[in-house]
């Protein structure tokens, strides 16, 4: 028979019953351990949704730009200040995404973002004045700027074995929003009886859809996933220690992005209404943005594999920049006449933003180089885009005409040209550093 300390033993190493789960509330897994199933079917969901609605604040608005300017009485510079806005709050709000969602979770900020473009979208054609318009409008463009920087984020965190296709699943699902709601804005103003504002307003319902799965990774406090520190190079310098400012390359891209950004807004901000002013139809002049944004979603796959494949990416620049040129050339000389062959060239010359992505991730060895170059790039470059669409407001102002806001586009286009050319060269930041 066992003694009293062989008792004590015993039930000392006796397993402790596990506690009961809180089945209050639906757990999220940790780091450790596997996403559940119904989480992982419902995260494209919410990426999908929160893609789609990354544009339409922007291409409604210019589908519908003369009608907001009437309402409103804005004058061409003021509509120039318009379209300037997306560049500018993507430059200033884009930056305090990843301490936001170091601090809040990247799910809550992306959560928060939807939300901030539902609201926004929803009362800015009603509060009466461009004072108001322009500070709606910036509440929605902030809730797209953090979650545009938060959407690689997400896809790390939960898809890190399935990055490349669940990017290739979000920047479809952009492209797409963004024809849609250039396409759409018109008829659907119509079918709700022509009124401006109603036609606006009905993409923050898309956008408030676009919260509720979202609603569940507000308790995601997972951290953002940081750069892996490489090992030191021959020479003995890492990446971090990188002064980018002294690359020609970094600049040369940052000058790149910020040019193709600026032919990129003041297309959706100003193309429907060049048409319009030619004599086509207002659901015309959308459908025909419509086919310039919609050229995004092949040639964003092509582009890029086409672009990795070869050690310089000049040449494929020079071909965007001539499409683009021919382009602006057919707007200054027959608007009307050949609106579907010019909408499709723009469209081509456009796709210089997959282009910059791809070369930004070729112009550095290392992660944390790549992720110095990108937020170096991405945030001069917006910006250099921001006086653009401003600029092309007060020459249509002044000038009574597109004559010289289209000559301005097509000289745009040199200089994107070159520094782009310079960008492709086959060298990295590093060796330059």
């Amino acid at each position: 028979m066992p003694d009293d300390d062989t008792q004590t033993a015993t039930l000392k190493s006796a397993p402790t019953p596990p506690a009961a789960p809180d089945l209050r509330v639906p757990r999220l897994p940790d780091a450790n351990e596997g996403p559940a199933p119904w989480l992982l079917r419902l995260i494209p969901v919410g990426l999908v949704l929160a893609a789609l609605n990354l544009r339409p604040a922007i291409t409604s608005l210019g589908a519908l730009l003369e009608e907001v300017r009437d309402g409103l009485h804005m004058s061409g510079s003021v509509a120039g200040v318009l379209t300037s806005v997306p560049s500018l709050c993507f430059a200033v709000f884009g930056v305090m995404a990843p301490r936001l969602a170091r601090r809040f979770g990247a799910g809550a900020v992306v959560c928060a973002g939807m939300a901030a473009i539902a609201i926004g979208v929803g009362i800015r054609p009603y509060l009466g004045s461009t004072a108001g318009f322009l500070a709606a409008s910036a509440l929605a463009l902030m809730g797209i700027a953090v979650s545009n920087i938060l959407m690689p984020v997400i896809v790390k965190r939960w898809f890190p074995d399935r990055v490349g296709s669940m990017t290739g699943l979000y920047s479809m699902a952009l492209a797409l929003g963004t024809a849609l709601a250039a396409a759409l804005t018109v008829p659907v103003t119509g079918a709700l009886g022509g009124n401006w504002q109603t036609g606006l307003a009905v993409w923050g319902g898309l956008a408030a859809a676009a919260v509720l799965p979202w609603i569940v990774l507000v308790r995601d406090r997972t951290p953002a996933p940081a750069p892996a520190v490489p090992a030191p190079a021959a020479s003995g310098t890492d990446a971090p220690a990188l002064r980018i400012t002294r690359s020609r390359t970094a600049w040369a891209l940052a000058c790149f992005f910020g040019l193709q950004s600026t032919a990129a807004y003041i297309t959706m901000g100003w193309m429907p209404q060049i048409f319009r002013d030619a004599g086509v139809s207002a659901g015309t002049a959308g459908l025909l943005l419509a086919v310039t944004m919609a050229m995004g979603v092949p040639l964003a796959f092509v582009i890029p594999r086409v672009a990795s494949r070869l050690r310089q990416q000049g040449p494929i620049v020079v071909v965007l920049g001539l499409c683009g040129l021919v382009g602006y050339g057919g707007l200054y000389l027959a608007p009307a006449a050949g609106a579907w062959a010019w909408a499709l060239l723009l469209g081509v010359a456009n796709c210089a933003f997959p282009l910059a992505l791809t070369m930004i991730g070729m112009r550095a060895r290392s992660g944390a180089g790549v992720v110095r170059l990108s937020a170096f790039a991405q945030s001069t470059g917006y910006l250099i885009s921001i006086p653009g669409p401003l600029l092309v407001g007060v020459l249509y102002q002044h000038s009574g005409g597109w004559g010289l806001p289209i000559t301005l586009m097509a000289g745009l286009m040199i200089p994107q040209m070159a520094v782009g050319f310079l960008a492709g060269r086959d060298r990295t930041i590093e060796d330059e550093c």
